[in-house]
């Protein structure tokens, strides 16, 4: 219970001690919550305690996947850190959502089990609900918008759910399930903030203690806070020296929003990689206990989820979709978590999704090309006589750079009538070989811009003119 005072959890030390753990606690207690949090006090009654994950890990010790937890070789070189990957996207639906999913089908009621459950999902949710469903016996009905991905509405379908299309976005698909006659008397299953949900997702966190004990930090992808709620929980309640990171997108930092706020409040959403991330508004229940165990929160850029995503295909030959890769995109040069502290500490990742679909992964695969500098953008002026386009792309040829794409401008060049602007994408090795082809271009094409350059300027036009609608990164 979330209370005024510290409160033993009973039994926890011997089921620890059951578990082999060399870490846990001398005297297991749950964390309370000052009397000043008056939104927390109002849910005390049903917030998680320890015990219920280690019941959860008892539950779902033969109905889900003990993941493996690596090493990853060459992202500890990358990051500088002993890099470990929990690879949840080895689950049967593909994330680690079948933890809670299971775990909360395995608590109904006799009378529940007979009537089923309802719960409104676009994706990874309403997979693991239907597949664990129909390992049960339990009708499952899933509410899911229209934006949801076909396959993943096929995939449900084909698991025997009842798959209701309704809504624009996941709050009207909520709101249907949660209001509709039709559905009276079937138990609605949150994805991310039933007690039982996060029970279950805590049972990562153990299985993470177990796989790599001397663990000092772990670093979680952050949505609606089941996930982190859970493994916080459980590691910090294993072992208190564990430090916490959650890391959620720029363009939905719901997380931070309740922080600020004390209470969870509706944060501005963006579209973004980490589609399954963009919860606008974090659980109650998950945001009571993740508050009191995470010790800190960071935000991504679309870039370096992108980035992160090309690294996983790359490096590690997994395919992660983007809210998956997002501890790993904290962790990456240049990103928020790319810190001393970091330096040579062992760090856990959850991989905790891989559904995407293969027309976004292209899309992501190709700006994280661009983001690791292996796709340059160029527009420069060259000859409008027969030869002149051979001329530039030879030179291009000699500098080591492979034509992507190509696409020639004559209305918006005003310097000279026997000039043709082309606009090009090219195949390079990297940042230092895109400066030596830019500067090697320069030479005989003087006008040459880059796509950063570009980009600069329309950053300054954006800046100038608040109302434009300036779009840098899908531009030519």
């Amino acid at each position: 219970e979330i209370c005024n005072e510290e409160r033993p959890v009973p039994g926890v030390a011997s089921v620890v001690k059951e578990m082999q753990c060399a870490s846990a606690r001398a005297s297991s207690t749950v964390k309370c919550l000052p009397a000043w949090k008056p939104f927390l006090r109002e849910i005390s009654s049903t917030c998680v305690k320890f015990e219920e994950v280690v019941r959860a890990s008892h539950r779902l010790r033969n109905g889900v996947v003990r993941t493996p937890c690596e090493r990853s070789h060459w992202l500890s070189l990358e990051t500088g850190c002993d890099l470990w990957l929990k690879m949840e996207q080895q689950q049967f639906t593909g994330s680690f959502k079948e933890r809670g999913a299971r775990n909360a089908l395995l608590c109904l009621s006799a009378e529940e089990h007979r009537r089923g459950v309802i719960a409104a999902s676009a994706g990874n949710h309403a997979l693991a609900l239907a597949w664990h469903g129909a390992q049960l016996g339990i009708p499952v009905t899933v509410v899911m918008p229209t934006v949801a991905p076909m396959a993943k509405v096929e995939k449900c379908r084909a698991f025997g759910a009842n798959v209701v299309i309704h809504g624009l976005h996941i709050g009207e698909a909520k709101e249907h399930a949660q209001q509709s006659l039709e559905y009276e008397g079937l138990r609605y299953v949150n994805g991310y903030d039933d007690p039982e949900i996060i029970a279950g997702a805590g049972t990562c966190g153990v299985e993470i203690l177990e796989q790599v004990p001397d663990v000092d930090i772990i670093v979680v992808p952050v949505g609606g806070a089941g996930l982190i709620a859970g493994i916080s929980l459980a590691a910090k309640t294993l072992n208190p020296n564990v430090y916490v990171v959650g890391v959620e997108p720029e363009r939905c930092a719901s997380f931070r929003a309740a922080l600020e706020a004390n209470q969870p409040v509706l944060a501005s959403v963006k579209p973004t990689l980490a589609d399954g991330l963009a919860v606008p508004k974090v659980g109650p229940h998950a945001f009571a206990v993740a508050r009191e165990w995470v010790d800190e929160v960071v935000e991504v850029s679309e870039r370096d989820l992108a980035l992160a995503v090309l690294r996983l295909v790359e490096g590690q030959k997994m395919i992660v979709e983007g809210g998956g890769a997002a501890g790993i995109a904290a962790l990456l040069p240049g990103c928020p978590l790319d810190r001393k502290d970091f330096k040579g500490k062992k760090v856990v990742v959850p991989l905790c999704g891989g559904n995407i679909d293969t027309t976004i992964l292209g899309r992501v695969i190709e700006r994280g090309l661009s983001a690791d500098g292996r796709l340059l953008r160029l527009l420069v002026s060259v000859s409008d006589r027969p030869g002149g386009l051979a001329e530039f792309t030879k030179l291009v040829a000699s500098l080591g750079g492979s034509v992507k794409d190509i696409f020639h401008e004559r209305a918006w060049l005003y310097s000279s009538v026997d000039q043709v602007q082309v606009n090009c994408v090219l195949e390079t090795s990297g940042h230092e070989h895109n400066e030596k082809i830019i500067a090697a271009l320069r030479e005989t094409y003087p006008d040459t811009r880059s796509g950063s350059s570009m980009e600069r300027a329309l950053q300054h036009l954006q800046a100038t003119y608040p109302h434009t609608d300036v779009m840098a990164a899908e531009r030519p």
